[in-house]
């Protein structure tokens, strides 16, 4: 496995594995890796001929400056895993070279941003446009890998890329769980022992709300779901969504598409999000 750090590098690189007609697996993640994201790496090592693995802490996207700065990285450890999952390149360049200068990418993503994520971190959505578009137009990947947990994000790329007319086949990834239903995530390891043991609470209160779903209206199970958060003085719950699973609007009854919970709450000073399905 092969670590670039330059721009300049990977479109050289890039040119030459497509001049060979091979086709490109990319896998934008922040770092921090765990089981999760080696997932992506494994579905795209079935499906394309060369892996490329981004690793790059977007700042644009952190509204909060505290959560950027606490944000884990370990390039080391990352690297490691990453040549274990038979990825063959890893693109980290840094935010001064990605951001040379000031960004000017505006999107627009309409009702897909005004709620949940969009509502509580204006400004996050157009900074993660921003930083996939410009690895989309580096890589030129053949497909790209996303993870179900971040559903909003995924939604808002599949936006984007209809906006832009843009090749790249969107490929979404099923959510990986700790043997406790957490959802994995590379905040999980900021919580402290004491707030890791209960974290898992929040996958066993969705879990539980979709076992009522047939005796109780989704008007109930949204309020079973805060109250349930209520309850619990450890939590802090930041929102709890039923929505569309195409449009992302809130919905009160099951229609022609799909249903799905978002969550985001805080703990321990971690803000953690998960999704479930209802229908």
């Amino acid at each position: 496995m092969r670590k670039i750090d330059s721009i300049n590098e990977v479109v050289g690189l890039v040119s030459e594995i497509k001049a060979q007609g091979k086709t490109i697996g990319l896998v934008p993640t922040m770092g921090a890796l765990h089981i999760g994201h080696l997932s992506l790496i494994e579905k795209a090592r079935k499906e394309n001929d060369i892996i490329i693995c981004s690793v790059f802490v977007n700042p644009i996207q952190f509204n909060n400056q505290e959560d950027l700065d606490k944000y884990p990285r370990d390039i080391e450890k990352d690297c490691l895993l990453l040549e274990d999952a038979g990825c063959d390149y890893v693109f980290s360049p840094s935010a001064e070279e990605v951001y040379a200068e000031k960004p000017t990418e505006t999107f627009n993503f309409g009702a897909l941003e005004t709620v949940m994520e969009g509502k509580m971190r204006p400004g996050h959505f157009n900074g993660v446009a921003t930083i996939v578009s410009r690895l989309f137009n580096w890589i030129n990947p053949t497909r790209a890998y996303f993870g179900e947990k971040d559903f909003q994000q995924l939604a808002i790329i599949k936006d984007m890329v209809r906006q832009l007319n843009s090749p790249v086949e969107i490929v979404p990834c099923p959510i990986v769980r700790e043997s406790d239903g957490l959802a994995m995530s590379s905040r999980n390891m900021r919580l402290s022992e004491e707030k890791r043991a209960i974290a898992s609470k929040i996958n066993s209160i969705l879990k539980k709300s979709v076992s009522m779903k047939e005796n109780i209206s989704l008007s109930q199970i949204k309020s079973f779901v805060k109250n349930e958060f209520s309850l619990l003085k450890d939590f802090e719950l930041e929102y709890f969504e039923l929505v569309d699973d195409a449009t992302l609007q809130p919905v009160n009854q099951k229609g022609e598409n799909g249903v799905v919970g978002c969550v985001a709450v805080w703990l321990g000073g971690v803000r953690l999000i998960d999704v479930i399905r209802y229908y």
